[in-house]
């Protein structure tokens, strides 16, 4: 099930990419920006470049991430670099910003995208979050918007985490989580990984994850109830699921969480 999630993963944002716009996360072919309304604007940030930023994410995880200048940044699940520009912005000429993505036309469309914009201290790299491209001890600050939900093995990819970050380092990642749970039948539909939900956990078990992998003063240091539609449920699963889910009275949030290594 995990290289199928993938897969699927994969092939919804290539076709982001293809399409020219945002289908995944955030307000798209696949959620309505009027159902869900996963992203913020990030519009008045400083960094902030339209053409990498195809609404995929549910906060601005930068926001907290207290990146000094001349920095080590990495971003977890880059895409076209929104993040990493943003990002970029803050460490200056003199720090460096990585971007990781498991996606061949994000990375190609990133890579353009930075080529315009002329940077050299911007490196992309293809790769899995569960097994980064990058040596130990390497990274002062680790940043995520709406990835880590889509990997598989969480406990796994922060485990990543933990290891390429320097001591000392922390991470700033928004991601979904659920209070409550979601009926196994949802779960099932690898599909609704792509679209942030089956794929997120009980709030609970995410922050264990978290704290297994090795990380200290974990704090959610923002969250928001994200409300989902019978109708975008129903794009995925069927009425006795969406029944089933009601009367879980479970909610999905957007969080940003804050932790050190």
């Amino acid at each position: 099930m995990s290289d199928e999630i993938k897969e699927v993963v994969k092939r919804t944002y290539t076709e982001v990419v293809k399409n020219d716009s945002g289908c995944g996360c955030g307000p798209s072919c696949c959620s309505p920006a009027e159902e869900v309304g996963f992203n913020e604007n990030y519009s008045n940030i400083a960094g902030y470049e339209q053409e990498a930023d195809y609404a995929l994410g549910c906060g601005i995880p930068t926001e907290f991430a207290k990146i000094k200048e001349g920095g080590t940044v990495l971003d977890l699940g880059s895409g076209a670099g929104n993040d990493v520009f943003v990002a970029r912005s803050i460490v200056g000429d003199k720090g460096k910003v990585v971007g990781v993505d498991f996606t061949e036309a994000m990375i190609a469309k990133a890579n353009e995208n930075k080529h315009k914009l002329g940077y050299q201290n911007i490196e992309f790299l293809l790769g899995d979050i569960e097994a980064l491209p990058l040596n130990d001890n390497l990274i002062d600050v680790a940043v995520s918007n709406c990835v880590m939900n889509l990997v598989p093995d969480k406990a796994k990819a922060y485990k990543e985490v933990y290891r390429v970050l320097k001591p000392g380092g922390h991470f700033s990642i928004s991601d979904i989580v659920l209070s409550g749970d979601l009926p196994q039948s949802i779960k099932e539909v690898a599909e609704m990984y792509a679209g942030c939900v089956s794929g997120a956990m009980i709030r609970e078990d995410y922050i264990a994850a978290i704290k297994n992998a090795g990380f200290r003063n974990i704090t959610i240091v923002k969250e928001r109830k994200l409300d989902l539609s019978d109708e975008l449920i129903l794009q995925y699963a069927t009425p006795k699921a969406l029944s089933e889910f009601r009367k879980m009275d479970g909610a999905v949030f957007s969080i940003t969480v804050y932790a050190d290594k």
